[in-house]
């Protein structure tokens, strides 16, 4: 396994692009299946979780080129209802594939998803979505079945605004016989994203970000040019690391609307951000206050997947926060791996309490994911002396190069070979 070796204490300095983002990529990918004929993305990122949806689609008959950073997707062919359980497992997202495979082929079956290791992720929603648009839906011996002679439109109430149920049952209403109507549906930007490139193809989906989406389902989709939306994670975590290292940087490729939850949070803890159309300037040369709380919900709130990160900022922040994890129950793994960098942190069930410190410490840690790779980057990158992350593979599956990214600005880190 990779690892990386950071030296911390240097101020990053320069500019950097934020790639697409990766949530929407997948989706979008998934919703490709949909439709008979070629699909262009442009800017394609090298994320390891990208790479294997590519795998899925080709495993089940389509054909994707790549040519620099645009993907060329053609899925006329597509025969084949099954996901290798190989591939399944290495990404969550391969579970989106239900809704348009069951979509376009009438059936579909594949494995329970894999992923991060961040809490319980039940499917039970995106199952019961299925069923409610008339697909017959078999879990058995670890394998889920779906069938139909064709998906039904029908209402659809949400228990909670899960985003993979919301996608799913999207992509199995757009050729659907009817409309579809799914209540209290997540409200994500990536939702919004898939949204619009399936109308670019002649779906008739309106309400996307808002409590209700409505699906009228259309007879087939047309081949369509798209550029997805930008990565509002990895914006935050760049813009997180010139917080935590200090410096001048100017990230560009920014939907601010996307993370105003965080800037609110930075600014009022005293970091200067100018913005300027898509790009914000992010400058620092003092230590901040500390954020007071953090409760992540869904979108538009504070969002899980900058959760670690910002704890990392708390760590050295001036005084204490109070972090309560609402929407993953094991997603503090990180904690561990911080108060070996001499973190003040104590935890009790989902909710860490941060005492920020002087100055953390290089050690030899370990990424339980990919969010807590993230962490433990800035965390290094500010800490005295040298720490040494393993499993740089997870960190893979959602952040390009990150080692060559924050080298570009000034960090001294470096991706070695694990022992």
């Amino acid at each position: 396994m990779d690892k990386f070796e950071i030296v911390g204490g240097n101020q990053l300095f320069g500019e950097v692009v934020v790639p697409c983002a990766k949530n929407s990529y997948l989706a979008i990918l998934a919703g490709c299946v949909l439709c008979d004929g070629i699909v262009v993305l442009n800017n394609c990122p090298e994320f390891s979780d990208i790479n294997c949806m590519v795998e899925i689609l080709t495993s089940i008959g389509a054909k994707v080129d790549k040519i620099d950073r645009i993907l060329v997707v053609d899925c006329t062919n597509i025969n084949n209802p099954t996901i290798p359980k190989s591939l399944a497992k290495k990404v969550r997202s391969s579970i989106f594939l239900l809704g348009s495979v069951v979509g376009r082929l009438g059936k579909a079956v594949v494995t329970y998803p894999g992923g991060c290791e961040i809490g319980a992720r039940p499917i039970d929603l995106h199952l019961k979505g299925l069923r409610n648009l008339g697909i017959e839906v078999v879990e058995k011996h670890g394998m889920i079945r779906c069938e139909t002679s064709g998906p039904i439109g029908n209402y659809i109430h949400l228990d909670f605004p899960s985003v993979g149920a919301t996608e799913n049952i999207m992509m199995a209403g757009v050729l659907a016989k009817g409309t579809t109507r799914i209540i209290n549906c997540a409200k994500e930007p990536e939702i919004v994203d898939l949204q619009n490139f399936l109308n670019s193809m002649g779906a008739k989906i309106a309400g996307a970000g808002s409590d209700t989406i409505e699906i009228e389902g259309v007879d087939r989709l047309h081949s369509t040019v798209w550029t997805p939306v930008s990565d509002r994670i990895i914006a935050g975590t760049y813009i997180l690391s010139v917080a935590c290292c200090g410096g001048d940087v100017l990230v560009k490729n920014v939907q601010k609307e996307h993370i105003c939850s965080l800037l609110t949070k930075l600014t009022d803890a005293g970091l200067q951000m100018e913005y300027k159309d898509d790009s914000i300037r992010v400058t620092s040369n003092k230590r901040l206050s500390t954020f007071g709380n953090i409760e992540t919900l869904p979108y538009p709130g504070f969002p899980t997947d900058l959760q670690p990160q910002s704890l990392a900022l708390q760590t050295t922040s001036n005084g204490t926060c109070v972090i309560v994890e609402n929407l993953f129950e094991t997603r503090l793994k990180h904690v561990s791996e911080l108060l070996k960098m001499g973190a003040n942190i104590t935890t009790r069930d989902r909710v860490a309490i941060v005492t920020g410190v002087d100055k953390l410490f290089g050690a030899e840690v370990v990424a339980s994911d990919l969010r807590a790779g993230a962490s433990l980057i800035l965390a290094g990158m500010m800490a005295e002396g040298k720490t040494t992350i393993q499993n740089a593979h997870y960190v893979d599956r959602g952040y390009e190069k990150i080692e060559e990214v924050f080298s570009s600005l000034g960090a001294d880190i470096k991706r070695t070979k694990g022992v």
